[in-house]
């Protein structure tokens, strides 16, 4: 088995959201087998910011899956989209 790098592009719920904060709750909340290889935050417009992880999973069947719904069930996180698919470097 394999890994797979996801970029996921992790929209907060509005501009005064903390993404430091957020960062370390979707961190805490990865499911096991799966790690954060790094991270950004991203201008998204009029003061709203994204934050983009990549997340290593598994190369399984659903690999995204599991995270994309941890993700979306931490509080404060809008939307959850992957936004490239690829080997780790």
């Amino acid at each position: 088995m394999g890994e797979v790098a996801a970029t996921m592009k992790i929209m907060p719920e509005g501009v005064d959201t903390d993404l430091d904060d957020l960062k370390n709750k979707l961190e805490a909340a990865l499911p096991e087998g799966s790690s954060v290889y790094g991270s950004e935050i991203e201008p998204v417009a009029f003061g709203l910011k994204a934050l983009k992880m990549v997340v290593l999973v598994g190369d399984l069947e659903g690999g995204t899956e599991s995270v994309e719904e941890a993700f979306a069930a931490v509080p404060g996180v809008e939307s959850v989209q992957v936004t490239d698919l690829g080997r780790p470097v």
